[in-house]
């Protein structure tokens, strides 16, 4: 199949090549948005290819989690995902051209021939490079009904440079390249083939990856020589690392986009952190997503590692759940409190209890388990510090001053915390001593927002039925 995005498309085209063997990386996502945005910023275009050559390993459930995961942080990407096992006969032809011009030749090298350089190249102390035999030899000495791996002639003299936009100028000694593999003995395109030809083929300008791949930017660049192609830019970004200061791994943690979802964390606070790990912009720590379309640009990315410290991003997230409207929490935190439809009374409770909710978590699961007690049927379970509190002189209080809150004119922050507070001064006690009562009733915990503020988003009738609730039990 062939893809024409670059007949009538704009300047700037970016792309993202996952390989579907597992989630969403927080590595990817870097990658992913810092193509999304330099597209974004350009006015250009953002396209997703499925680098599943691999078929052991790939999987429709990890390219389901892969799209997923860019879905969940907002980066959408223009027209379909592109396969790219699909397009192994474009790889072929490109690999057959190069044949036919001289510019690749067949390679009959067996298995023990190549094991025989690693081993020799081990020995060495140096990387293994294919000693370029069947370069110039005859065809006509190959063995007989052996299949050929098509090789790259590559150049032997001279240099290979890259001006890359995040690194500088960079430059390898051609010498330090062999003539590597095209198209295998079993006519399987190589992954440095693919990548070329359909990059070439969608148009893609800028090339946006982890530096781990700066390595395959030379040899992909005297490909694109070799072809008669324009070579795009490239841009390779440093990779991500642990607090320790090493490659981020599974020991440090979760690597996967969906288990920060999980973990209760937004999109746009994930987005904002990963902006941030090897991008600046001064000083700036809040980046909404309109800013950063507005500012991104491959200058401010950063030559260094960046450490992935999950303090910071939990602190992040505490602001974008401050910011976020009520309405919207509440749409995120209702389907995890219960599974089914709950009234509008309890959802109106919810909205009004969000404002002070917010306020004191730091991620939506945090969120969820403080909101819980706005939505939890009556009577209130209690926990043990709930329990504690509610001995038999606390029982006496929320007895003797239900009356008092039932007669209130007004059901209102202030008009509670007025009647408590005066009711503690009549009974000449501190306003702990109350209060805390009231909380354990209320919300069947010891720790919660402002008492008052919880009265008030539950309603006068619902306060009230709890305080009932809690002075009627028995066996406290």
């Amino acid at each position: 199949m062939r893809y024409n995005f670059a007949m009538s498309t704009p300047a700037i085209i970016t792309r993202f090549a996952p390989s579907p063997t597992g989630a969403l990386h927080v590595g990817g996502a870097r990658t992913a948005l810092f193509n999304w945005l330099y597209a974004r910023h350009h006015d250009g275009k953002f396209l997703l290819r499925i680098e599943d050559t691999d078929r052991k390993r790939s999987s429709e459930a990890a390219l389901k989690a892969i799209m997923d995961g860019l879905s969940w942080l907002g980066l959408d990407w223009e027209g379909g995902a592109v396969s790219q096992y699909s397009r192994a006969s474009a790889h072929a032809e490109a690999a057959q051209k190069l044949l036919a011009e001289g510019k690749a030749y067949p390679c009959y090298c067996s298995p023990e021939e190549l094991a025989e350089m690693r081993d020799t190249a081990k020995k060495e102390g140096r990387s293994m490079r294919y000693d370029g035999r069947w370069r110039g030899r005859d065809p006509s000495k190959a063995p007989k009904n052996v299949s050929p791996a098509i090789r790259l002639k590559a150049p032997r003299d001279g240099e290979t440079h890259i001006k890359d936009l995040v690194q500088g100028e960079v430059t390898v000694a051609n010498k330090q390249l062999d003539d590597m593999v095209l198209l295998r003995a079993d006519g399987t395109p190589t992954y440095m083939l693919a990548v070329v030809v359909d990059d070439h083929e969608m148009g893609v300008t800028h090339v946006i990856r982890g530096d781990d791949h700066l390595t395959n930017a030379f040899r992909q660049t005297q490909l694109y020589v070799a072809l008669g192609w324009e070579t795009p830019e490239f841009a390779h970004i440093p990779l991500i690392h642990g607090a320790d200061g090493a490659k981020l791994s599974k020991r440090h943690g979760a690597l996967g986009v969906d288990a920060y979802r999980e973990m209760g964390f937004l999109p746009e606070a994930l987005r904002n952190y990963l902006l941030r790990l090897g991008w600046g912009h001064g000083d700036d720590e809040i980046i909404s997503t309109e800013q950063a379309v507005q500012w991104f640009d491959l200058d401010g990315a950063g030559k260094s590692p960046s450490r992935f410290d999950m303090d910071k991003l939990t602190n992040l997230n505490g602001h974008y759940l401050r910011a976020s409207a009520n309405e919207d929490l509440c749409a995120l935190v209702l389907p995890k409190l219960s599974e089914t439809p709950l009234s509008n009374a309890v959802r109106e409770r919810l909205l009004k209890g969000m404002p002070t909710l917010k306020n004191r978590a730091k991620t939506l699961v945090e969120l969820t388990e403080n909101a819980a007690f706005y939505v939890r049927e009556r009577p209130l379970p209690l926990n043990d510090r709930a329990k504690k509190i509610l001995d038999a002189d606390a029982l006496d209080r929320l007895r003797a001053i239900h009356h008092p809150l039932a007669g209130l004119d007004a059901w209102s922050v202030e008009a509670i915390e007025d009647a408590i507070r005066r009711f503690a001064d009549a009974q000449e006690i501190k306003l702990g001593a109350i209060a805390q009562p009231l909380r354990a009733a209320l919300t069947g915990a010891g720790v919660s927002p402002g008492v008052f503020e919880v009265m008030e988003a539950l309603g006068r009738g619902e306060s009230l039925a709890r305080i009932e609730d809690a002075f009627n039990m028995k066996n406290q």
